[in-house]
């Protein structure tokens, strides 16, 4: 099996997020699913994809972090389109994407991969009691928060705990207890919190992600929460429904993504960007 490394939402190398990502010959069917958790547990990366093409429009992917399999993920989409551009197996258009989570558009243009997710959904708003909650969990409290703003569970293929903080002074200090954090994410069926705050001139949003659950203590690019965080502030009114929109992310690890996102629908939004390919390995299996 060909198996790359590719940072993705970045134009350089070693900057963005990684992900893992294994070609597969479309003619077979994917491995067993032991064998695919076996391999991400070896790259160690956030997820993993393995990548099938259907045919010349439709490419079947299934993602696995360290510790399991999860529906969908977007940096790894936009890091599969990338390597599948890169070796010729895709061009510039339009494509299906096969996933758990159902089929989503793929773009390729110029060099970026933009996905559609959908459908996007606000699930409902946090209590009082569980925003202090997930707050207490960052080592922060209620004057940390975001005026006009409350917590809330979206899903975008994922549900994520969207946790909104005044300033980016706040987000970068929120210490993190994973226990905690584990504990909400299991009473709420989220996969994590995706924490976010106001942005400045281009810079529609700066987020920090955090899924312990699965693994994952930290992210620094998370295209499905970033399009759920996008829903939620076009509805908010806080983001316009037309346009692009630049969200910085990563600060925290000194991995500095940016991810760009546009609403295309009431239940759908377009996240993505570039990638680029830092490693090429053979898995000898």
């Amino acid at each position: 099996m060909r198996a790359f490394v590719v940072d993705a939402f970045s134009r350089n190398i070693f900057g963005g997020n990684q992900a893992g990502v294994v070609l597969l010959d479309g003619d077979t069917p994917f491995p067993d699913e032991s064998l695919m958790q076996a391999i991400a547990g070896e790259l160690k990366h956030s997820e993993t994809a393995f990548v099938r093409p259907l045919d010349r429009e439709h490419v079947h992917i299934r993602y696995f972090t360290p510790t399991g399999e999860v529906a969908l993920c977007g940096h790894a989409s936009i890091a599969s389109f990338s390597v599948l551009r890169e070796l010729g197996l895709v061009s510039d258009g339009s494509f299906t994407l096969v996933t758990a989570a159902g089929e989503q558009t793929v773009r390729v243009e110029d060099g970026k991969v933009f996905l559609t997710i959908r459908p996007i959904r606000i699930l409902r708003e946090l209590t009082q009691q569980e925003q202090e909650q997930v707050l207490a969990a960052y080592a922060l409290g209620q004057e940390h928060c975001w005026p006009g703003l409350r917590a809330a569970l979206v899903n975008s293929g994922l549900t994520d705990i969207l946790l909104p903080v005044r300033d980016r002074a706040a987000l970068l200090s929120a210490v993190q207890n994973e226990k905690a954090v584990c504990d909400l994410s299991q009473r709420m069926d989220a996969v994590g919190v995706h924490m976010f705050c106001p942005g400045e001139g281009e810079i529609a949003a700066r987020c920090s992600n955090f899924a312990p659950l699965w693994g994952i203590p930290e992210e620094c690019a998370t295209g499905t929460a970033n399009a759920g965080l996008t829903a939620y502030l076009v509805d908010r009114g806080v983001l316009s429904p037309q346009g692009e929109h630049l969200i910085v992310q990563g600060e925290h690890m000194g991995r500095c993504s940016q991810i760009r996102t546009r609403s295309v629908g009431n239940d759908a939004v377009e996240v993505g960007g570039t990638a680029v390919i830092s490693m090429e390995l053979l898995l000898r299996i």
